[in-house]
């Protein structure tokens, strides 16, 4: 059970949840950016909800199935074709033997995932399946897909039909509301906890930081996001030595623009820290391209937690409802 790649796309990469716990190592993370749509894509396949898929960026790939199998394309709105015929996002959708898959350029957002029944079933490095493209650790020796790349699918599903053309007319005749999802912001919004240094920032910088628009740079990635805004200034210089770092991260540079940090983040660094995007608002963070506009907004402890303890309470109970209608 293989898909041959016949065309990478930009950045093609496989991910899963990520290898967290690793840090005292210098290994990071890595993982999915947009977390909830792997999940939802996973779901749609029957899968675990860590299950490896690919993480699409800007332009998809054109991959060849051998077998028959169940896929599912989730996150941003990207063309999606079969052999030709377009192909909804968002549910499941069943491929013959031989197909064609064709995911072009996406129209807006900046990441999709392509999640497969069973999984991609390639070799762990240390626990994860993931792709960490800056420390080229993981499959494929950490770097992303290329034409002629021939990945196994996994066997394992929670589907209770046989894959058969009946069985596919009566699975894919739905497909999920993807505005929970991927919500249509210009700018978006990002919740953002005050840093350790935030208090250092001059009284009009923290204020230029909460009322003004910044626009994502060119030379953004996995590792951070590059911002160009308004230049934040701190009201004396700061004497660092590095500090442990996580994904959202908003670290301050000399320059004054600021930069946020992706699943491939270093796991220490020594650039002050003006604040941390919220976790429920980092699928948010991952789906701005370059040249999109993000605001951020002053949010406390209690309410990000609560606010992602929501997230999790809906998003667990979709995946419950997506599994009993998969096996019904």
């Amino acid at each position: 059970m293989t898909v041959e790649v016949v065309k990478p796309g930009l950045l093609t990469t496989l991910q899963d949840a990520g290898r967290p716990g690793f840090a005292q190592l210098g290994i990071g993370c890595a993982g999915a950016f947009d977390a909830p749509a792997l999940r939802i894509a996973n779901a749609l396949c029957g899968n675990p909800r860590n299950a490896c898929a690919l993480e699409i960026a800007l332009l998809g790939p054109t991959l060849r199935s051998h077998t028959a199998t169940w896929i599912a394309v989730t996150g941003a709105p990207i063309p999606f074709r079969i052999n030709g015929a377009d192909q909804p996002m968002w549910a499941p959708v069943f491929v013959t033997p031989g197909s064609t898959v064709e995911l072009g350029a996406m129209r807006s957002g900046c990441r999709s995932y392509l999640a497969v029944r069973g999984g991609f079933d390639v070799t762990p490095v240390l626990g994860s399946r993931s792709t960490d493209v800056n420390a080229q650790l993981g499959p494929l020796a950490g770097r992303p897909l290329r034409a002629g790349d021939v990945v196994e699918m996994g066997s394992g599903s929670f589907f209770s039909r046989n894959s058969s053309t009946r069985n596919s007319e009566n699975i894919s005749h739905w497909r999920l509301d993807p505005r929970p999802w991927f919500p249509e912001e210009a700018p978006a919004t990002l919740r953002l906890l005050p840093g350790s240094h935030f208090d250092k920032l001059t009284e009009i910088s923290r204020k230029l930081l909460f009322s003004e628009t910044f626009a994502v740079q060119a030379d953004s990635n996995r590792v951070g996001l590059r911002l160009s805004g308004p230049a934040l200034e701190f009201g004396e210089p700061i004497e660092m030595v590095s500090e442990g770092c996580v994904p959202g991260i908003l670290q301050l540079p000399p320059s004054g623009q600021p930069i946020a940090f992706g699943p491939e983040c270093p796991v220490s660094g020594g650039y002050p820290r003006i604040g941390q995007v919220t976790a429920v608002d980092m699928p948010r963070l991952a789906q701005r391209r370059p040249g999109d506009a993000l605001r951020f907004t002053p949010c406390t402890f209690d309410d990000a937690l609560r606010a992602l303890r929501e997230r999790e309470r809906v998003l667990t109970r979709l995946e419950t409802g997506i599994a009993a209608r998969l096996t019904a």
